[in-house]
């Protein structure tokens, strides 16, 4: 086999690897099989079959796919390794913030859920897949249909430097309680991808499926520098107007800001948030 030929064979492999889930397509619920499990057998499934050059031992999704026909043809019957589309029947306001969601089911009939069992739901939202756990609200006998409650909230934060300590415990008080479904977007502020503080904390929290970080480094320009897991989610410069915009209209609805720094950065993410379309008693300055 010639150089052309190996990169060709090489290249079919990698279109044949298994897409690793994102952070937000976790639910964070313990799920089991959780996405990122079935993704690591299938992922070892891809590498046993390239290690010996036997594309047959990649059969497992097309059981798959037959798995996923088969459950089409009888919707009723969920299973934890696949998802089904269900049509939107309904939609009701009931506060400000929650909705009552209405999900059609084929004829008559039912969910079956066992008592302590819920559901796993995913959407995308502003080019965002998310999921999320819920227990149906429905009775259990509901024939036709289900039913979710849904409460969608969204917090803007912006810190720069030791103005990531305040968001700490509200990050914690967020990712902590299981029925809490606002939406986070922390952006920090630092000189240096060294010089930025609890890594480990915010890397954990990027996994649920509500929280998203970015960062924003004044002292570095160079991505190739940077671990790859931030190379998506880092700007070089200082945060300003132009990003500001993009976040807050990245957002689900319009966000509440919190914002802590110094006394030139406070000042300068509220005019950038008043210039964002945000109303004065939209965001908190710490």
């Amino acid at each position: 086999m010639d150089e052309r030929e190996k990169d060709d064979d090489e290249e079919a492999w990698l279109q044949l690897r298994p897409v690793e889930p994102l952070p937000s397509q976790c639910c964070g619920s313990g799920c089991s099989p959780c996405v990122f499990d079935l993704y690591h057998r299938d992922l070892a499934r891809w590498e046993a079959a390239r290690a010996s050059k036997d594309r047959s031992l990649l059969r497992g999704k097309e059981s798959q796919l037959l798995d996923i026909f088969l459950l089409q043809s009888c919707p009723s019957k969920l299973n934890p390794e696949t998802f089904l589309a269900f049509r939107i029947s309904a939609m009701d306001k009931l506060t400000k913030d929650t909705y009552r969601i209405q999900f059609a089911l084929p004829g008559n009939s039912q969910l079956s859920l066992q008592p302590g069992q819920h559901l796993i739901l995913r959407g995308t939202v502003d080019d965002l897949e998310i999921q999320r756990a819920y227990t149906p609200i429905s009775p259990a006998n509901a024939k036709g249909y289900f039913e979710v409650l849904i409460k969608y909230g969204e917090l803007l934060m912006l810190a720069a430097g030791t103005g990531l300590a305040p968001m700490v415990p509200i990050l914690h008080c967020i990712t902590d309680n299981a029925d809490d479904e606002t939406f986070v977007t922390l952006v920090g502020c630092f000189k240096t991808f060294e010089g930025i503080y609890l890594k480990t904390f915010l890397q954990d929290q990027a996994r649920f499926w509500n929280v998203r970080t970015f960062f924003v480094l004044s002292q570095e320009n160079s991505v190739e520098q940077l671990p790859w897991s931030y190379r998506e989610k880092t700007r070089f410069g200082r945060l300003g107007q132009d990003l500001i915009d993009e976040l807050v209209h990245s957002c689900r609805r319009k966000p509440f800001a919190l914002v802590c720094g110094s006394a030139e950065f406070t000042k300068d993410m509220a005019r950038c948030l008043l210039r964002a379309g945000l109303a004065e008693d939209s965001y908190f300055l710490f």
